[in-house]
């Protein structure tokens, strides 16, 4: 399970905005610049992310803005995330050229390889959104509050 520490930024009845900062990943890392994640972090310096985490169960007393709180994410849907969000608009990109330049061989070999490396392109970001859908309520797929990691912080 990997781990991360935020700031709630909204309440909802039924869940919990919290805000991360990307900087905690890297600092645990051994590859730390050789990575897109690191990368990221670079140009992005001091950026936010928010993240949804869903909240089962009332705590006593009641969360509050600003308050700092620990959730995780079950490691496997990060890595299967990132084979989804990476590689299979790269798949469909790369299908979509070969299907191209096989179908239309000789007469416009490399526009057809172009158009369809963009057809496939657009399509694999379309199973990225279809996938990011259907997978929306899952539970297993979501972050689980794991309670609060330290005082207010204003």
């Amino acid at each position: 399970m990997l781990t991360e520490t935020g700031r709630i930024v909204a309440l909802e009845d039924d869940g919990l905005w919290v805000e991360t900062i990307r900087a905690t990943t890297c600092g645990n890392c051994a590859v730390r610049k050789g990575c897109g994640h690191g990368l990221l972090n670079e140009m992005g310096s001091g950026r936010s992310n928010y993240v949804r985490v869903p909240v089962a169960e009332a705590l006593e007393p009641p969360l509050q803005l600003n308050e700092e709180v620990r959730f995780e994410l079950p490691e496997q849907v990060v890595v299967k995330g990132s084979f989804v969000v990476y590689l299979l608009p790269l798949l469909c990109l790369l299908g979509g050229a070969s299907l191209g330049d096989f179908l239309f061989p000789v007469a416009a070999g490399d526009l057809a390889a172009g158009l369809g490396a963009a057809t496939g392109f657009g399509s694999g970001l379309l199973l990225v959104r279809l996938h990011a859908w259907k997978h929306r309520n899952n539970r297993d797929h979501q972050p689980r509050l794991l309670g609060r990691a330290g005082p207010v912080r204003l």
